[in-house]
């Protein structure tokens, strides 16, 4: 889940450096890339993913 909302915020940094908008301080391209990275960072150490342990029954 995490990496679709780095893929989209990639997108949207992209989309923005493009367009040469300026959407003042807060949302610049480069802002937009680092969350982007943040995100991904979090994907790949594993944020956000569900381990499930092992059911052991006993009958």
């Amino acid at each position: 889940m995490l990496a679709i909302a780095a893929a989209v915020i990639f997108g949207l940094a992209l989309l923005l450096d493009w367009a040469n908008a300026d959407l003042g301080d807060a949302f610049t391209p480069m802002t937009l890339l680092l969350a982007g990275m943040f995100c991904l960072a979090l994907h790949f150490a594993g944020v956000g993913t569900t381990v499930r342990g092992r059911s052991y029954s006993r009958r």
